[in-house]
């Protein structure tokens, strides 16, 4: 058992179902995610992964069940509110300001910590340039951080697909969360740029935050998960450790097929 899953929960999922009319997109839905830990979800498609995220971060509601973080019941909250209790997501289609440089989309997603009264920003005062300078710090600090502070000055939208999912994870980690949920974070990467990525995770873990992981790549997912929760068909179908699902039989015929390296999405 790892240090992580011996702390308490931050996120709690409980007994979450969502159904689309007649559809039921998830059935009955129960974990959580402990204190540091990164816990991956997988399954087919279709399986009910990014609703269960959609759900979390306040972009659906739950037909019925709970959600909380941190004791907060994130069920009752818009995504916008969600996101200043710490809990912070990124998509599995890339959400940037693509005509903005690289550097600009992580200022955008700094700006909301700015504490400048508006008649500071309108009148330029030496406190409005003392913050904007403390904020463009920040930017070089994640850029470096996440590996692609040498892309600062290029649009957002002319970057390699790979480095535009960096890019997403940096803007994320301009809000300053506790928790990420990163979803489908290494699509488009290369084999060399997910093992870095894989370096990346764990340096983010280093700080502290917990990370709840949507990924169709199973090699990474071994790799770097304290737990795994298995999807299929709106229900959940296995939690463990990666050995643990790597063995299971049900997870084997649902998904991994005769090994990890044949997985898909």
């Amino acid at each position: 058992m790892t240090q992580a899953t011996q702390k308490k929960a931050i996120l709690s999922i409980d007994h979450v179902a969502v159904h689309f009319g007649g559809l039921v997109a998830i059935s009955d839905m129960t974990f959580d995610v402990k204190e540091g830990e990164l816990l991956s979800l997988i399954g087919p498609n279709g399986a009910g992964k990014t609703t269960a995220f959609n759900v979390v971060t306040g972009f659906l509601r739950p037909t019925k069940g709970e959600v909380h973080f941190r004791g907060i019941p994130l069920h009752k909250l818009k995504p916008h509110e969600i996101a200043s209790t710490g809990l912070v997501r990124t998509f599995q289609k890339t959400s940037l300001f693509t005509t903005n440089t690289v550097f600009e989309n992580v200022l955008t997603g700094l700006h909301r910590h700015g504490n400048a009264s508006p008649w500071a920003t309108l009148l330029a005062l030496p406190s409005m340039k003392r913050e904007e300078a403390q904020l463009r710090e920040k930017v070089w600090e994640i850029l470096d951080f996440i590996g692609i502070a040498h892309r600062a000055n290029e649009l957002g939208g002319s970057l390699p697909y790979g480095e535009q999912r960096l890019l997403g994870v940096a803007v994320a980690l301009a809000a300053d969360p506790s928790m990420l949920l990163l979803d489908e974070p290494a699509a488009g990467m290369n084999p060399s740029e997910t093992a870095d990525f894989m370096t990346l995770l764990a340096k983010i873990r280093k700080r502290g935050i917990s990370i709840l992981l949507v990924e169709h790549d199973m090699p990474l997912v071994m790799g770097v998960s304290d737990r795994i929760v298995v999807l299929n068909y709106g229900k959940i179908i296995a939690n463990g450790t990666p050995a643990e699902i790597q063995a299971n039989p049900e997870v084997i015929q649902a998904y991994l097929g005769q090994g990890v390296k044949h997985a898909a999405a």
